[in-house]
């Protein structure tokens, strides 16, 4: 890190202090500049949440090349959240711990494993492992879309899945097959909002040990709260879902198992 960078993101994290400073590093030609925004998250002095008007703004002067926030009065160890988003976003991502004044940056692996992650809402979910299992598995990727945390249990508010499964390019089936989306109600909820892989009698994931044993068939999800996992997919799993939705690059695919 430069000087002078350093320097004006230790003088945002102390004009923001106790509440977490963030902004950008950005690329302008041959120099690179800190870009100070506005924290607003509804907890600041607990998390970030980069103000979008600020982000755009930003990209108006030059390329966003890194992510920067600070932790008040802890380390700069980057926290689950800070990995997720740091995966999610693509970008380095600088964290300093103040008034300490140390200064850590995480890069994105870009091979998150798809078992024993933490959960993130937003980043870590249970949608987003079944995105990247498409990814992984068949080359499917999907647009990254905005979902706030609790949206299931406002009566008046969208219902994500069933809204926007047509436009990913589901349909729904009858009967599930390997690598078919299961959508379902878990807790007390207005809407589905919990969502699996269906793997058939196959937990085998290449290169990841799931744990899993039996005759199956087996799920792949992410629940709240909890390390992603494999699981057998009976009972009250069954009786929780509400869609079994196959993408159409799986029309022609091998039958139910």
């Amino acid at each position: 890190m430069r000087k002078h960078l350093l320097k004006a993101i230790q003088i945002h994290a102390e004009e923001c202090y106790p509440a977490e400073s963030c902004g950008l590093l950005l690329s302008i030609g041959r120099k690179q500049k800190y870009f100070p925004c506005r924290n607003i998250a509804t907890e600041p002095n607990e998390e970030f949440r980069l103000d979008p008007e600020d982000y755009a703004a930003a990209e108006d002067l030059g390329e966003v090349i890194g992510i920067v926030h600070s932790h008040p009065d802890a380390t700069s160890r980057p926290s689950p959240r800070d990995l997720a988003m740091c995966e999610a976003t693509a970008l380095p991502w600088h964290i300093l711990s103040w008034p300490e004044g140390d200064l850590r940056t995480i890069t994105p692996a870009g091979d998150t494993p798809l078992l024993n992650r933490p959960f993130v809402h937003g980043a870590w979910d249970c949608w987003q492992v079944c995105a990247d299992w498409y990814k992984r598995e068949w080359g499917i990727e999907f647009e990254a879309f905005t979902r706030e945390d609790g949206w299931w249990e406002r009566a008046d508010g969208p219902s994500l899945y069933e809204q926007a499964y047509e436009a990913a390019g589901f349909v729904r089936v009858d009967q599930p097959q390997r690598g078919d989306m299961i959508v379902m109600a878990v807790g007390r909820t207005a809407h589905p909002n919990h969502a699996g892989i269906y793997l058939g009698t196959g937990a085998g994931l290449p290169g990841e040990e799931s744990g899993a044993f039996g005759p199956g068939p087996f799920m792949l999800h992410h629940m709240y709260g909890r390390p992603s996992e494999i699981i057998v997919f009976g009972g009250p799993w069954m009786d929780r879902t509400r869609l079994i939705l196959r993408h159409k690059a799986a029309q022609s695919s091998s039958p139910s198992e």
